[in-house]
Formats: structure tokens, sequence, C-alpha cells
């Protein structure tokens, strides 16, 4: 070792050099800056997908494979930040094309996540540094316009007429239709029905949704009674699912499949514009006409308006909610309008 360039070191200060950093539990290696050893994108992306949700296992599942199938071999310390934006554009020519599609900015946002989600394992692991980590400055497209739009009420009074008096459970498919006019839930949110999330007094709904958000929902004193007489003429278990065919079984989102096609064969209009899955009505208050959700995604918002009126209507309490909107698309009073409590979730809902 030196200390300026051409001259010895101390063989004394040499000595105590190494004495100190022994007292310091250091060794002279943890002094030279190395960079850690990545695994390869074979070994890495298993570990990554066994900590996702099954929801985010399936969004990121066509990217890990894109990843695995061509860095299979590859340490992820490899690819630079110019590859990994080049697989990305490649993602967005190869995106699939439909009517709901738009330029395949969504396929490259869930390729972006996908990505640093495992770059940021690699960082909590150890394998890279924060430095090193070239997706990081990855840049995640702007989102293009909805292709949502509002749907006349006489076209969704045709679309429920027909699923009134068509195919092999009318009544359960009315239901269905009218409980998402009333609520704006999405499908999900009526699979996860069950009885005990009925307030009949206070005609509330106690509705689970994506992303683990949940909210009372308040509904008409019409569609309440027919929840329970659902539930109850075809035995649904209290704490089990709400929605069920006449024999008893739950239904699942196959079902929605068989009420737009069904709708979509005779109104050809329903087929030609895409209009599919779960109607809806506008949350805001000052949107008086009944919309329809056109495709999955997130909640309708009325454009050009920025700000996000589905997340304040969350946060208002449900006699706020009810006053006006549901008494206005049911022709009801509803029993929150009078002042009534708001309640407690459903006990089992309730944290330890």
């Amino acid at each position: 070792m030196t200390g300026t360039v051409g001259s010895p070191i101390n063989a004394e200060a040499l000595a105590a050099a190494r004495l100190l950093l022994a007292q310091m539990g250091i060794a002279a290696t943890d002094l030279i800056d190395t960079a850690p050893t990545a695994p390869t994108f074979a070994e890495a992306i298993p570990r990554v997908r066994a900590r996702l949700t099954a929801g985010t296992a399936r969004t990121y599942g066509t990217h890990f494979d894109l990843l695995e199938s061509r860095w299979a071999n590859r340490s992820l310390g490899g690819p630079t930040h110019h590859e990994l934006e080049e697989l990305a554009q490649m993602v967005q020519a190869n995106a699939r094309t439909n009517r709901a599609s738009r330029g395949g900015t969504s396929a490259v946002e869930h390729y972006v996540s996908a990505v640093r989600c495992i770059y940021r394992y690699a960082e909590e692991a150890g394998w890279i540094r924060p430095q090193d980590n070239p997706a990081r400055k990855l840049p995640i497209p702007t989102r293009r316009a909805s292709h949502r739009y509002a749907i006349p009420s006489g076209q969704v009074a045709e679309i429920c007429q027909i699923a009134a008096t068509s195919g092999d459970d009318p009544e359960l498919d009315s239901l269905i239709l009218r409980f998402h006019l009333e609520t704006a839930c999405r499908r999900g949110g009526a699979l996860a029905m069950r009885p005990q999330d009925l307030d009949r007094d206070q005609c509330l709904v106690f509705l689970r949704e994506k992303g683990g958000s949940d909210r009372w929902q308040p509904v008409s004193p019409t569609l309440m009674r027919h929840l329970h007489d659902h539930a109850s003429t075809r035995h649904a278990p209290f704490n089990g699912q709400l929605l069920r065919y006449h024999h008893g079984r739950p239904i699942t989102g196959r079902r929605y499949d068989y009420i737009w096609s069904r709708v979509s064969e005779s109104l050809p209009w329903v087929a030609t514009q895409g209009v599919t899955h779960t109607l809806a009505a506008p949350h805001h208050a000052d949107v008086g006409r009944t919309h329809i959700q056109l495709r999955r995604g997130t909640s309708f918002r009325r454009a050009p308006r920025k700000d996000h009126w589905h997340n304040r209507y969350l946060r208002q309490s449900p006699s706020a909610r009810s006053r006006g909107r549901t008494s206005r698309l049911t022709g009801e009073p509803h029993p929150l309008a009078r002042g009534a409590g708001i309640p407690t979730p459903p006990k089992a809902l309730t944290a330890d």
C-alpha cells in the first residue's frame, strides 16, 4: 500500500489502521466499492411472482413471461435503460387492438409497472444498488381519454327490457341490472355481496370492491326488498354469496357475459358500440341522467372535469349520498333522507 504516489506507508501507521478496522469490525475488502451479484431473470421473476396478489400477478404475468423468454439467462444488472425502453416500444406495437384500445398505452403502463416491480424487489434483496437500477427512470405513458360516454335512458330501458323478457332466468338478470343501475358498483362488488351486507331498515348495502375499498351504498326500498327475497328463496347462506341461480349455486362473471351476449343479439347497436359489462348510474349529485359503464376499468368520470368526483363521493356519508340521487333515480323516498344514523360495517368485516 502507498500513501501518496511513490511513497511507502509507514509500517506502524499500517498496523494502527488494521487494528482500528478490526475494532470496528470492518474488513479491508469492505472498503472496496463492488456491485452486488444479481440473479438472472429466470431466477428472480418466480420469487417476485410469489409475493404478488393473484390479481397483480395476472396483470403483470404477460410481461413477466416476455422478460423470461427474452432474457432468461441474463442478469438483472445487464439490461440498460435504453434496452428496457426498446422493449416497451415493442410491447406498444404488439398490443391487442379492439374498440377500447388506446394505442397500446395501457399495455406499456402495465409493462413498466411489472419491470419496476422486479427491480424494486431486487433493490430490497440487495441484488442491485439504487443507482444501478435501469427501471427507475422508465417513463409511464400518459393515459389517453376514455372511450366511455353516456347512454340515453331510453336505450338503457331497452337493455333492461331484453334482460327481463329473455334468457333462462330473467328474474336474476333483472335484479343484477337494477342493482348496478342503483349502486354503480363493479361486477366484483355484486359478486362479493352477502345477505349479511344488507341493512334492510336503512336500505343500505355494504359493498366490497376492487383494491380493498368498501362503502355503505344506499339503495331503494324496492331493490332492498328484492335482494332479501332473492337471498331467501334461493337459500343464500347469511355469510355466503347472495346472487344465485335457481338451484342455489352462486353466479360467476360468466353470468354477465351471458346477459350481454343475449342483449347484443337483440340490440345490434349494443354490439356495434361495444356496450358491455356493467350498468351504472353516476355517483355525482349534479349528474341527473342514467349512464352505462362501457367496459371494465376505472369508474366513469365526467369529462372534461379533472377532479375525481368518484373519490369525493366515497368520502361523503351515506345520508348525504342518499339525498336526491337515489330518490331521483328510483322515484322512491329513502330512509336516510329523514336523518337516520350511519351503521357500522358487518361484524365479520370489522378489524380485530
